[in-house]
């Protein structure tokens, strides 16, 4: 007998292949660091002021106290400010960019006066220059080295610079390293006697700085070239020369033409003087001779 063949059915061969594949997910996010200080500034919405014994505000408690730290942190007034943007003026000319200094402050109003020396402050966004209203200004230093009121240092002291060279003929002309050396002179001396430098002092030694043997009156050096100019463009005389034009009359000036009308006014004011005395002489012998029949006539009576 035959047999039917069985035909077995072979199960299938499976395999899983585990493979790590790489992560699709967003990359974590750092927003620069210019975001992070409009964060931290917007946080600062009040702070109290007082007045201290050399006559400047000092900050003395802040809606912000995290970020900022009270500790010798100056303000500037409305006085000082005022006095700031008087100084910066003539930089313009030089350069001076005044949405910098926009930049490197921020501004309160006085919201109410506490006693004590103590004045609350409320932030505003006024223009630190167009504003009509008595600002407080305090120099943004979150970042003492790459902030806003950093660059404003740095960028009136080249201001300054450039000013400086324009107006005086040095030796050797000004840099703006020399500048620094010298303030951060200043600065470290205050530091050593344990004194906070006050921000509008320390823009003012900029702003006013002069080097050695020359004067702070930024006009004098320009009256003194022009003085100069002009005894340079007038020619060299000898001694009779000189003494040709002294004694030449179409040379005088207006005040000896003064002078000798003065004289002959004088004169002329003796004359009539002299004349009214004369007359006066005449009429009181007039007077007498009057006077002298008269007394005749009473003789003969």
């Amino acid at each position: 007998m035959f047999s039917t063949p069985v035909f077995r059915r072979k199960n299938p061969a499976f395999c899983a292949c585990f493979l790590n594949l790489p992560s699709h997910a967003a990359p974590k996010f750092s927003p620069p660091p210019f975001i992070l200080m409009a964060k931290a500034t917007s946080t600062l919405d009040w702070c109290v002021v007082r007045l201290g014994e050399d006559h400047n505000w000092w900050v003395d408690e802040t809606s912000d106290p995290v970020r900022w730290d009270v500790d010798g942190l100056s303000i500037i007034d409305p006085r000082q400010l005022a006095h700031l943007i008087d100084l910066v003026d003539p930089l313009r000319d030089y350069g001076f960019d005044q949405d910098m200094m926009e930049r490197a402050f921020i501004l309160f109003r006085i919201e109410r006066d506490l006693g004590d020396g103590k004045v609350r402050l409320k932030r505003t966004k006024e223009s630190l220059f167009e504003s009509d209203e008595k600002l407080f200004a305090l120099p943004d230093i979150l970042d003492e080295e790459n902030g806003p009121y950093a660059d404003l240092l740095d960028h009136i002291t080249r201001c300054r610079v450039k000013m400086l060279n324009d107006l005086f003929e040095f030796e050797s002309k000004l840099t703006v390293d020399e500048v620094e050396d010298e303030l951060r002179e200043d600065q470290n001396s205050h530091f050593i006697e344990g004194k906070a430098v006050h921000s509008f002092d320390e823009l003012t030694s900029i702003l006013d700085f002069m080097p050695a043997g020359y004067e702070s009156d930024d006009e004098s050096p320009a009256k003194s070239l022009d003085e100069e100019t002009d005894d340079a463009d007038l020619p060299e005389l000898d001694e009779e020369e000189e003494e040709k034009l002294k004694n030449d009359e179409s040379l005088k000036w207006d005040e000896d033409e003064d002078e000798d009308e003065d004289s002959d006014d004088e004169d002329s004011d003796d004359e009539d003087d002299e004349d009214s005395d004369d007359e006066d002489d005449e009429e009181e012998d007039a007077d007498d001779e009057d006077e002298k029949p008269r007394r005749k006539s009473r003789g003969k009576r």
